[in-house]
């Protein structure tokens, strides 16, 4: 596609643009004049849209008016609630319904999966990450082995090179060819928070497998926004929020995914709890338990139907739409936000964030020269909600369902000023 840099580029590009109807189901931030701000945080926190307190609201009805038959009654029964979500979801990264169950929270559902999966011996207990992983990431792995009696000393992390910000295939090869039958588990985050660096799952999958570990991938910032092709990609398990780029609401719920060639096996040690107990004899109080065949036998507790509300409003969305036309307006609309940011020609800025539209999502990650948080305070007092993080480097997410190529073209035009 050939850019241009102009405002009359960019309103004839939302003119063609198939997806332009979805940004008015969206709830936009507005100055006082009521103005639509400039919102590129879909990857911290997505937008409301307009249908999720109708979902909300229809939940608050049947409890009103059905009590505790709303399990069985209310217009979707609270207790499958979760079946459809699980259906919707396994298509957005790309699994099977078996392989994916909603429940929980990010951080919870990491350590769950490590309960199961990271089993470590007297000689294979080391786990990989990557260097910059997400502290919460980094803080589970170090509590999960002080659990089993190791050292923080025993994460490996997985590094860029000096003097570059990305990380390389081959040095996760190298570790594991090294390493490996003292690796336990590689832990990843699939899509790098910091520098929006979408890594090939497929690939770990294989190295880590060569030398019988298993891989996690912590896919917060990839879900929604890439496709990570999760059942092909042949990792053991994933989890990820959904109130990022799946618009689900502050601290909403989040998803596993464990490859069915775990589904059956009643052996994985775990913790137990009603929800993951078989749902034909559930309610025979006095059964031993039997734990269901896969992600749901993970789920712990009946689910939080007003949480998985938010969350149904978002999907049905992007089951509408379709992960294939979200990635094809992705890839334009960030491809047109790095095409204007070059544009500028300044030496202050640069963009971390891999060039190859495969090897990341929708977010830019902006490194300023000499920075301090003063830029990203400027782009706030201009009506640009933007994301800071330390040291110098500025997070953009031009989402594909709410922002516009002129929200990019306007965004950078007071950049370029700013600077």
């Amino acid at each position: 596609m050939q850019y241009q840099n102009s405002l009359a580029f960019a309103q004839q590009q939302d003119k063609e643009d198939q997806l332009a109807k979805y940004r008015n189901q969206f709830l936009i931030p507005k100055d006082k004049n009521g103005n639509d701000w400039l919102y590129f945080t879909g990857n911290s926190l997505g937008l409301q849209p307009k249908s999720t307190k109708e979902y909300i609201n229809q939940e608050l009805e049947d409890w009103a008016n059905l009590g505790v038959e709303g399990h069985f009654e209310a217009k979707t029964p609270w207790l499958h609630y979760h079946e459809s979500l699980n259906k919707k979801m396994a298509k957005i990264v790309g699994a099977k319904p078996i392989e994916v169950g909603v429940m929980n929270t990010l951080t919870t559902n990491l350590h769950l999966l490590m309960v199961s999966f990271y089993r470590p011996t007297k000689t294979k207990y080391k786990i990989v990450i990557e260097s910059d992983a997400f502290p919460s990431d980094r803080y589970a792995v170090e509590s999960q082995l002080k659990f089993h009696g190791f050292s923080k000393d025993d994460v490996i992390e997985w590094k860029p090179r000096k003097g570059e910000e990305l990380l390389r295939i081959e040095d996760l090869e190298t570790i594991v060819d090294k390493q490996g039958e003292e690796i336990a588990l590689l832990l990843i985050g699939g899509l790098n928070y910091y520098t929006g660096q979408y890594l090939d799952l497929k690939r770990i999958a294989e190295i880590g497998h060569s030398k019988k570990c298993v891989v996690g991938i912590d896919l917060a910032h990839g879900a929604g926004n890439i496709q990570p092709n999760l059942h092909d990609s042949n990792i053991d398990f994933a989890a990820w929020c959904t109130y990022k780029y799946l618009n689900s609401g502050p601290g909403s719920l989040s998803a596993i995914f464990v490859h069915e060639k775990h589904a059956k096996n009643k052996d994985l040690p775990r913790f137990a709890g009603w929800w993951n107990h078989n749902k034909e004899t559930r309610f025979n109080m006095r059964m031993p338990f039997d734990v269901m065949d896969g992600a749901e036998g993970w789920q712990l507790s009946n689910p939080p139907i007003l949480s998985m509300a938010a969350i149904k409003a978002s999907l049905e969305m992007f089951d509408e739409v379709g992960m294939e036309v979200l990635r094809e307006k992705s890839e334009k609309l960030t491809g047109y936000f790095e095409f204007l940011i070059q544009e500028i020609g300044s030496d202050d800025i640069k963009i971390i964030t891999p060039k190859n539209p495969k090897e990341r999502g929708c977010q830019l990650s902006i490194q300023v020269k000499n920075a301090d948080k003063s830029l990203h305070k400027k782009l706030t007092e201009n009506h640009i909600i933007t994301d800071w993080r330390e040291p110098d480097v500025i997070r953009c997410a031009p989402t594909p369902l709410y922002n516009t190529f002129e929200d990019v073209y306007r965004m950078v035009s007071i950049l370029k000023d700013l600077l």
